[in-house]
């Protein structure tokens, strides 16, 4: 059973210039609930003033469906995310970083060692409440600014997050550079290190076009928890041309054509990523829906 967490509403959206209503993004939430997803990055507590796609997310979590299967999770990037957070009813804190210095002195004038620092502290003021806390590790395939970022590192991280109380991790490949046998590699890793216990879940873009095929390599590698995106939508508003989630209806086919159960259906996901397509009023990236 595959385990999906629809970034779309979250990563999707924030990259897209047309802003959607608040009322049209819970319309968008409902849809997906209702096509059988149950795990949804709904909202994103950052500055508004920096990620405006985002401002509403207060007002977003008090529209949506409130289900006792269906988890809402909300990023989070800082303390003062935190403390927004944590007024919400929103059920699980996505403490996002990356894992290159490159990039975190480019878009937060900070190292990875000062970020490591400051969100521990938030990771366990987060676990301290009744949230849980995942952690997600940005550029953990490569950085478009420096290029490979040593895997030791990025296993360092992830402890000092699992050690903070994190009770998952999360690999983003930021933006689109891994391929299969490296995911395989660093998958491996991760469970060697950690154990097989590990709840690790793995977020792909599709900018240079492996986004299936490093999903499918890291099903094989163990992975059962995966991100993706409802039309291909969505992308990095820090990362250069990081454009296109791996697309969940797409993704959806693939597991089912194999045989493999992802507990939604696939009908209306393609309605949803149609519907989708005419709010945003351009074509979207999701090949299915192409295909019909």
């Amino acid at each position: 059973m595959i385990d999906i967490c629809e970034v779309g509403p979250r990563d999707g959206l924030q990259n897209e210039k047309k802003l959607l209503s608040t009322e049209v993004k819970a319309e968008l939430i409902t849809r997906l609930i209702d096509a059988g997803i149950r795990n949804i990055e709904a909202v994103s507590f950052v500055n508004p003033k920096v990620v405006p796609q985002m401002a509403d997310a207060e007002e977003l979590l008090k529209l949506l469906p409130k289900r006792e299967d269906v988890r809402y999770g909300g990023l989070v990037l800082s303390r003062s995310g935190l403390e927004r957070a944590i007024q919400t009813d929103v059920d699980f804190l996505h403490v996002a970083l990356t894992t290159s210095d490159s990039f975190n002195l480019r878009n937060a004038k900070r190292t990875v060692d000062q970020a490591v620092n400051e969100l521990s502290k938030v990771i366990q003021e987060g676990a301290e409440t009744t949230k849980g806390v995942s952690g997600v590790l940005g550029t953990a395939f490569g950085c478009p600014f420096e290029g490979e970022v040593p895997l030791a590192k990025v296993l360092t991280v992830a402890e000092k997050f699992l050690s903070a109380g994190c009770s998952e991790i999360t690999l983003a490949d930021t933006t689109g550079m891994a391929n299969p046998i490296q995911v395989q590699s660093v998958v491996t890793a991760f469970y060697n290190q950690f154990g097989q216990d590990l709840s690790l879940g793995l977020h792909f873009h599709n900018t240079r076009g492996l986004g299936l095929a490093n999903i499918l390599a890291g099903y094989q590698s163990g992975v059962r928890r995966f991100d993706s995106s409802i039309a291909g939508l969505g992308g990095c508003p820090f990362a250069p041309k990081a454009v296109g989630n791996a697309c969940t209806e797409d993704m959806v086919n693939m597991f089912h054509g194999m045989g493999i159960s992802t507990g939604t259906e696939l009908d209306q996901l393609i309605d949803t990523a149609k519907w989708l397509e005419n709010h945003m009023e351009r074509p979207l990236d999701g090949m299915l829906m192409k295909a019909n």
